[in-house]
């Protein structure tokens, strides 16, 4: 696949990690089956989220409803449009305060699935953002010539004790609770798509026994955007991200990857 100039722009997206501990397990996370019909990473298995929109940008600024917003504008942004289209995708509210019962997220669902304004339904409803919530994870722009590049954040974080998930049924088809490792022995079985950015993030997610730890972990990382190049190594082409970014699987045979 041919690749795209280093500088080109990516479309800004966001996505979220939700963790939930296990007493007895490693973790489990929520990802989502993607329709097939959609250009991106149709069919694949992926974390919750979506592109960035103006509403989002406007939302983060927004004191009387959000708080806890990092320095950065777009970041704030992204953490918004992580939270919204979790919610939107798998009925999951994250980082509300207070937390909305079953009854109130299945209607602000319903009215994101109308496009209604996220902003106004929080405040007619008494919810704040805490955007504190989330925890920066990496940050991924592909830049191979496809349908769609995109800019995407990765944001980590507990999952809230009334978690319980559905798939939208659009963009989303199927979603289920799982084990970093369990979803990447699927994979390797062919039982389910990954694609490349994926797989990575769950072999780095599959390190930690616990939230905690896998929050900690990310902590002490900066980040930095990996955009993944192509290198030849002894007459092989590989798939290959920077080494020193947290990841411990940092290259994967061309033929083998899943690009979206």
């Amino acid at each position: 696949m041919e690749e795209l100039p280093e500088n080109h722009p990516g479309i800004p997206a966001a996505t979220l990690i939700l963790m939930r501990d296990r007493p007895t397990a490693a973790p489990e996370l929520l990802l989502v089956q993607r329709a097939r019909k959609m250009a991106f990473a149709g069919g694949a298995m992926v974390f919750p989220g979506g592109r960035i929109d103006p509403g989002d940008h406007a939302l983060a600024e927004n004191h009387a409803v959000v708080r806890g917003a990092p320095g950065d504008a777009l970041e704030s942004a992204a953490r918004v449009a992580a939270i919204r289209e979790t919610l939107e995708e798998t009925g999951v509210a994250v980082a509300f305060d207070p937390l909305p019962d079953p009854v109130a997220v299945e209607q602000l669902r319903e009215a994101l699935h109308e496009e209604a304004d996220f902003g106004a339904m929080l405040a007619t409803g008494g919810w704040r953002l805490d955007l504190s919530y989330l925890t920066p994870w990496s940050r991924w722009k592909p830049n191979f010539r496809q349908e769609r590049s995109f800019d995407t954040w990765f944001f980590v974080a507990r999952a809230p004790e009334l978690a319980d998930d559905t798939a939208d049924g659009s963009e989303s088809v199927a979603s289920r609770w799982a084990a970093a490792q369990h979803v990447i022995d699927d994979a390797a079985n062919g039982k389910c798509s990954v694609i490349f950015p994926t797989l990575r993030n769950l072999e780095r997610l599959a390190l930690w026994e616990s939230f905690e730890a896998a929050r900690s972990h990310a902590e002490a990382f900066a980040v930095d955007m990996i955009t993944p190049w192509i290198e030849e190594r002894d007459g092989d082409k590989y798939l290959c991200i920077p080494d020193d970014a947290g990841y411990p699987v940092t290259a994967e045979k061309l033929t083998r990857a899943t690009r979206g």
